[in-house]
């Protein structure tokens, strides 16, 4: 039995996760922007252990929340399933100065990676459209780029694959992996997705928590329980760390050793 802690768990793809993994018989924590949404998440997933709150736009709060966790003890794995989508028309400004999408999708992940205790496993959500990501990370904050909310949301799930990567060399005893769930119907996805919401949650599950061999594995991205090519550049060690010194330069949290 695992002890799992999933971000952005209030609806969509976190709650679906939380479910399968509560039905399978593992513990779970949950993970709500506000207090009203954690209400609302205790009602609907009354299974689930506790619920932490906190905005993860806010680097603050999403300290707060890595705090919250902490507290509770130690966990087996962390999904990192919060985020914004691609539909933002303009550049959105953070407490903090940074871009809106790039705080949630890139900043939180890196934020309590760094600030939870190491857990056995790591699940960071990705996207198909991590294959349309800059490569170059300039400007992750888009001051100076023309604001195009399609790239910015592909640029973080590029740094999502990063991020997994670079924490499975860092860390060699935790499995840290990244995954795509398809292009589905939440709200995140619209109603004119036509991935399958059934398998969508399914991969996330299985790398917190599966003890098969293909899923014990780390370094690796994943596609519906198999393991899927990646942009080559998510493979640069160099655009790995570089990733982390931006993360942790524009945080001001450094990822432990």
């Amino acid at each position: 039995m695992a002890r799992v802690f999933i971000t952005g768990s209030a609806d969509g793809l976190g709650k679906m996760a939380a479910e399968l993994l509560i039905e399978q018989g593992h513990k779970v924590v949950l993970h709500a922007r506000s207090k009203t949404r954690a209400e609302e998440t205790k009602r609907n997933v009354p299974q689930a252990q506790a619920v932490v709150v906190g905005d993860l736009s806010s680097i603050a709060q999403t300290r707060s929340v890595a705090e919250q966790v902490y507290a509770l003890g130690t966990f087996d794995a962390v999904i990192h399933n919060a985020a914004v989508g691609y539909r933002e028309p303009q550049r959105v400004e953070t407490v903090d100065g940074l871009s809106h999408v790039f705080a949630v999708n890139t900043i939180a992940p890196y934020v309590l990676t760094a600030l939870i205790s190491k857990p056995k496993r790591l699940v960071y959500l990705s996207s198909m459209l991590h294959q349309n990501g800059d490569p170059t990370l300039e400007d992750l904050t888009w001051q100076s780029r023309a604001w195009d909310g399609e790239q910015a949301y592909s640029d973080t799930k590029l740094h999502n694959v990063l991020l997994a990567f670079g924490i499975a060399r860092r860390w060699p005893g935790v499995l840290s992996n990244a995954l795509e769930p398809g292009w589905v119907q939440t709200k995140m996805g619209g109603a004119e997705a036509t991935g399958d919401l059934d398998q969508a949650h399914r991969t996330q599950v299985w790398l917190a928590a599966s003890d098969d061999p293909e899923a014990l594995v780390t370094g690796e991205y994943f596609y519906h329980l198999r393991r899927k090519g990646t942009l080559p550049a998510a493979r640069d060690v160099s655009k790995q760390d570089q990733l982390l010194a931006i993360c942790e330069r524009l945080s001001g949290i450094a990822l432990p050793e």
